[in-house]
């Protein structure tokens, strides 16, 4: 892992927002409007996906796609000037927040900048032809890394873009070599020692396909050299499959107990229940206190949270990549106390250096987590209900009357144990015994 990542990243909360579709402006400026709301969810880094010009050769959809970039250096005119993203960036400071910007380097648009000024610098198929390795990508091509100019020209953008913003989630990292982003972030840091760094890993399947197609494809272990954090793509298909009834809670909490020993001891994951490439988690998560449960073990985990734009209003549609598509942020189903609250456990020193464990109870349809602090006796209790049973968990907690940080409200442990319903519990001790 990058030796320079510090674990308070556990601690943030990071909120996703698609300019295009975040307002009916669609516009930096109209982000801007909402910056006061966003930082009264707890968020403490936003994170733009790509506000650059779009490609219009090959292009899918009425409006393209933001992944098929024409000009790394300039922002889409249909969403403001630099000017307003630069006022943007330092409207977000004045309020605490950070912002990471999206960078997409394994591919451009056909008709980039850089396709036709360095044709040089792309991968070309048998035919001679510039063109990209993974089919349904059809409206980009790919980046050929063996040109070492190319890292120049790329590290140089990030530069200039580290000089206005924080940080970057690099789309599709792994498929870009582990050697250039090792030097890209020796290089940034000369601007911005403090650089953010998330990277979009994937999943184990994709990973072996292009593996076994002689791609280079890094895993989550190889791209912790260089990054801070990256994707819970490595578990993911273990969430969804018991959400599908097709695996277990059990194979699911193995896998996530399995990450505190295949990884560094400052690994941070960005968690999530949603992203712009998966379904919203109101669509797939099948009743209220299900998903209240869920958010709040989101937030409990081990971590940084991400907060897809929409979530705090429990929105069901993902918004469409490529078509104007705006979110719904109404009220009409807002959970923002909820995550207000729990922003507040994110928070909690705790939970940026533990020992984490996590315990299915598949009778039950529940997890039991903790985290022990290290070196020291603190411990912070979560136990979340997924299956709507009835029955009582084992808390190891002395009897009495403690405060359940889930809703505020006082919860009691008898015999060791607590009733499990449907709302979250989170309670933490200073030291064992000695809870508030």
């Amino acid at each position: 892992m990058a030796n320079q990542t510090k674990t308070d990243l556990r601690n943030k909360v990071i909120y996703s927002i698609y300019v295009r579709n975040y307002s009916e402006e669609g516009t930096f400026t109209a982000v801007e409007k909402d910056l006061d709301r966003i930082r009264g969810l707890g968020v403490d880094i936003i994170w733009f996906l790509p506000i650059y010009p779009i490609g219009k050769e090959k292009r899918k959809g009425t409006l393209g796609s933001p992944y098929a970039i024409a000009d790394y250096r300039k922002v889409n005119p249909e969403l403001g000037t630099m000017d307003e993203f630069k006022h943007l960036v330092e409207e977000i400071h004045l309020r605490g927040m950070k912002c990471m910007l999206d960078i997409v380097y394994n591919h451009t648009s056909p008709d980039s900048w850089l396709a036709k000024n360095h044709p040089e610098y792309f991968y070309k198929t048998p035919e001679g032809k510039m063109g990209n390795r993974v089919g349904d990508w059809a409206d980009i091509v790919d980046l050929d890394y063996g040109n070492k100019q190319l890292w120049d020209y790329q590290i140089d953008t990030l530069k200039m873009w580290a000089g206005i913003a924080d940080g970057f989630r690099c789309d599709v990292a792994p498929l870009v070599p582990l050697a250039f982003w090792l030097k890209a972030r020796e290089e940034v840091a000369k601007i911005n020692p403090d650089c953010i760094w998330l990277s979009e890993s994937v999943e184990p399947e994709f990973i072996l396909d292009l593996r076994a197609r002689g791609m280079i494809n890094l895993s989550d272990s190889e791209i912790f050299q260089a990054f801070d954090m990256c994707y819970d793509y490595d578990i993911y298909k273990f969430f969804r499959q018991y959400l599908k009834g097709e695996g277990t809670l059990g194979k699911y909490t193995d896998a996530v107990n399995m990450q505190e020993y295949i990884y560094p001891a400052n690994y941070v994951k960005m968690r999530y229940l949603e992203n712009h490439d998966q379904d919203r988690a109101k669509k797939i998560i099948s009743t209220q206190e299900d998903l209240r449960n869920w958010t709040a073990f989101l937030y409990f985990q081990k971590g940084a949270a991400l907060i897809y734009a929409g979530q705090e209003n429990q929105n069901e549609v993902r918004p469409d990549l490529f078509n104007k598509d705006v979110i719904n942020l109404d009220g009409s189903h807002d959970i923002s106390d909820m995550l207000r609250r729990l922003s507040q456990v994110k928070k909690l020193p705790i939970v940026a250096n533990s020992s984490y464990h996590l315990s299915a109870d598949e009778k039950l349809g529940a997890v039991v987590g903790e985290h022990r602090q290290i070196q020291g006796n603190g411990r912070l209790l979560g136990i979340f209900s997924f299956e709507g049973k009835s029955g009582r968990i084992d808390t190891g907690l002395k009897d009495g009357t403690y405060t359940n940080m889930a809703d505020g409200k006082e919860i009691q442990i008898k015999d060791g144990k607590v009733d499990l319903k449907a709302c979250p519990v989170i309670i933490k001790e200073d030291k064992i015994g000695n809870v508030y």
